[in-house]
């Protein structure tokens, strides 16, 4: 061939990381490259990872997914925001919305009018000024506008879908499009000689599979980059000390919600995932302060509806792999690493594994250069979201369990510490960095919704006189909550949007 086009690339595992990275691969690539991909139904995978965050448009948007169909093949929902309840203190709840606080998309500066107008007195919670807080408390949907003036600009959304669900629409498209599946548990991962790159993966049944290059998405055991290749990894658990979770859904009830719910438990935390069919519910805990049994019961004892299945129990520990790309093999997934899903980021770090794959995925020739830039860019997207996580365990008021106790205590990396520290001055942010996830309205959020207040605000807010101030930011809460009145029902929006 003249080209550098590579000329086959073999998926190990399916799931919800294998087949977005083969419906990727496939769309950008064609027939131009032949794409396998080898899942075994007696492995299974996770799927549990049902909730998202805005980033999922862009990735569909890429595919070329019409949204209508989307929602109908995944059961998907709307989400507007997560909703934290007791994670500072026993009855606190407090909105992480998506979008901007404010009425237009340039409203930066609102949190500073807010600390000055707190410190005079005012005490009308942050949450007020975010649209799609105000509509996820309403259960309220609404679509964003590209108009930067209106209102609607402040609105981002995500979705709740079925990951199951979308793993198989995602297989369909990418069978579509040329890729090739195959049935089989690997048995056999021949090495080069030469250079200790994976050469084939040999199935149970003797078939043999050969590609240039390999991506792990076999989950938690990492197949290809740990047992094969043996890359390390690096445990995380001293900063997030939970280590299991158990899974159920369950029927239908309580509030049709466009919000996540993440609810604080003594011994860690419960989601709450609101989907067209069922909810689907799961406890992350800490396995050195409660038994398996008794997070069991502790999850089926808050479900808003009857159970659908067993429980499932996951066993997890918090990290990354020391390198997500090694020799002619990236880790996508749960092979790469796992951050638990409490802001929602286990299928964003799938996203972002197979776009930055894209932009360094070498040709015939591989360099190491290619290779260590996308490690590099991967550890930062890791760390981040990790930091942005342990956050919300650090900046708790909880003394009331050993988990909360030590949380409370805890060393946390310089980085987030000196972020804090920023913050507690005058309300800062540092500036954005193009891997860091969380924008300075998520940071906002989450810090002053966990009572981190700073002792003062921008000076430059002095500037601005006080009553006009006040009126500004009351016409602000005013149009927020007509315009999140007028909106229809979650339940109507929704249906509107699929054509029902």
């Amino acid at each position: 061939m003249s080209d550098n086009i590579l000329r086959s690339i073999a998926v190990v595992g399916g799931g919800t990381a294998g087949w977005m990275t083969a419906a990727m691969l496939a769309r950008v690539f064609g027939q131009r490259c032949e794409i396998t991909l080898i899942e075994s139904t007696e492995i299974g995978t996770i799927g549990v990872g049902e909730a998202t965050i805005p980033p999922i448009r862009t990735f569909n948007a890429l595919l070329g997914i019409d949204e209508k169909e989307f929602l109908r093949e995944t059961k998907a929902t709307f989400k507007l925001a997560i909703e934290f309840r007791d994670w500072t203190r026993l009855g606190d709840t407090y909105m992480h919305p998506f979008g901007a606080h404010g009425i237009s998309s340039n409203s930066e500066n609102l949190h500073h009018h807010w600390l000055k107008l707190r410190q005079l007195g005012d005490m009308t919670p942050l949450d007020d000024y975010s649209l799609c807080a105000v509509a996820s408390k309403l259960n309220k949907g609404a679509a964003p506008s590209t108009d930067p003036d209106s209102i609607f600009s402040t609105i981002a959304y995500a979705y709740h879908f079925d990951a199951s669900l979308y793993a198989q629409y995602l297989r369909k498209y990418a069978e579509a499009r040329g890729v090739t599946r195959l049935e089989g548990k690997i048995v056999e991962v021949p090495l080069r000689g030469m250079d200790g790159f994976i050469e084939a993966v040999v199935l149970e049944d003797g078939r043999r599979v050969e590609a240039e290059f390999f991506v792990d998405c076999s989950g938690f055991r990492g197949l290809l980059i740990e047992q094969t290749l043996k890359t390390g990894y690096e445990d995380w658990t001293h900063w997030l000390p939970c280590d299991r979770a158990v899974a159920v859904p369950c029927e239908l009830g309580g509030d049709f919600t466009p919000y996540t719910r993440s609810t604080a438990r003594a011994h860690g935390w419960q989601w709450r995932i609101p989907l067209q069919h069922r909810i689907g519910n799961g406890y992350v805990y800490c396995s050195q302060h409660i038994s398996d049994d008794e997070a069991i019961a502790t999850l089926l004892a808050n479900l808003d509806g009857k159970a659908l299945a067993e429980p499932r129990p996951i066993r997890f520990t918090t990290g990354r792999r020391k390198k997500s790309w090694n020799k002619n093999c990236v880790a996508i997934g749960l092979s790469s690493g796992f951050i638990e899903p409490l802001e929602s980021t286990s299928i964003h770090l799938i996203q972002s594994g197979i776009l930055t794959l894209l932009t360094y995925l070498p040709g015939h020739t591989q360099e190491q250069a290619d290779t260590d830039e996308y490690n590099r860019l991967l550890a930062l997207d890791y760390e981040n979201i990790r930091d942005f996580i342990i956050f919300h365990y650090y900046a708790t008021e909880r003394d009331d369990s050993p988990l909360w106790k030590y949380c409370r205590a805890m060393e946390i990396p310089q980085r987030l510490r000196e972020r804090i520290e920023l913050f507690k001055a005058h309300g800062r942010i540092p500036a954005r960095t193009p891997y860091d996830l969380f924008a300075l309205t998520d940071w906002i959020a989450v810090l002053i919704g966990q009572n981190v207040i700073p002792r003062s605000y921008d000076p430059q807010t002095d500037m601005h006189d006080v009553g006009e101030m006040r009126r500004r930011m009351e016409n602000i809460r005013t149009q927020i909550s007509r315009t999140a009145q007028a909106l229809p029902s979650h339940r109507e929006y929704l249906s509107r949007v699929m054509g029902d």
